[in-house]
């Protein structure tokens, strides 16, 4: 009990780095053992499995487009908002920027390029590699380079964690703090004196400490609130210029 009194306390804090009060080979025991009492756990998802083997799609279904696409930074985002049906419910593609679902990955991409109009909402860790998801979708010839497409970035970003007043597990290592003084430049400019500092003590926070109904719950926000980019919604904040605009949430949750 004291371990979830500590721990419930540590989340109503956003200003200081948390830590874990057991170790990931305690909670895999734990686990395992559970497992072993009461057999397996159908919802836990496995590692994500890179298949190297191109799937056979229909070419009615290659003719066609989409509207919007979801890029997350990991493999394991991706994955969790295919297994919920996101993309069933949303009429969206969901990829990673690793690639996966590495099977579909460049049928997917080919029908993507289709639509001029597309939207790419992009979801990602606070770290320095995902706060850099953008601008590397702006940058890799393999996405949206020399593209004009909107790009909404849904979170997770320094400002919305240094708004929240509770809820968010932040860590910190110093190899975070090092990486975050390597961003892009360009990524840089696009972040307040207040984030950065915050990015260079080495704070993070991952996606994978939230609830995925949570997560599923913000881009399901972020994509209703980007539907008239043009009306004055305070949800998004606008970056950039014109023909390469970059909306932000600016809450997440």
């Amino acid at each position: 009990m004291l371990s979830i009194y500590f721990g419930t306390r540590q989340l109503r804090q956003t200003k200081f780095p948390q830590e874990f009060l057991f170790s990931q080979n305690d909670f895999q025991c734990w686990l395992n053992r559970w497992r072993q009492i009461n057999g397996s756990i159908i919802k836990i998802l496995p590692s994500p499995n890179q298949e190297n083997t191109p799937a056979t799609v229909n070419p009615d279904v290659t003719a066609y487009s989409f509207d919007r696409l979801v890029v997350s930074d990991t493999a394991s985002i991706a994955q969790l908002l295919i297994a919920n049906n996101f993309h069933f419910e949303n009429n969206c593609a969901i990829l990673s920027i690793t690639g996966y679902p590495q099977s579909i990955f460049d049928t997917t991409m080919q029908m993507l390029r289709r639509n001029p109009d597309l939207k790419v909402y992009a979801i990602h860790d606070c770290n320095p590699r995902g706060i850099g998801l953008v601008h590397n979708l702006r940058t890799n010839a393999n996405w949206f380079l020399n593209s004009e497409i909107v790009i909404i970035d849904i979170g997770l970003t320094p400002r919305q964690i240094i708004a929240t007043k509770r809820g968010m597990f932040i860590q910190s290592s110093p190899e975070s703090a090092q990486a975050a003084k390597q961003l892009p430049e360009e990524v840089r400019q696009s972040l307040s004196a207040e984030e950065l500092t915050w990015l260079e003590s080495g704070n993070f926070v991952e996606l994978e400490s939230f609830t995925p109904q949570r997560i599923i719950k913000v881009l399901q926000k972020g994509i209703a609130g980007s539907q008239n980019l043009e009306s004055d919604d305070s949800s998004l904040l606008l970056v950039g210029d014109t023909g390469n605009d970059m909306y932000i949430v600016q809450s997440f949750g």
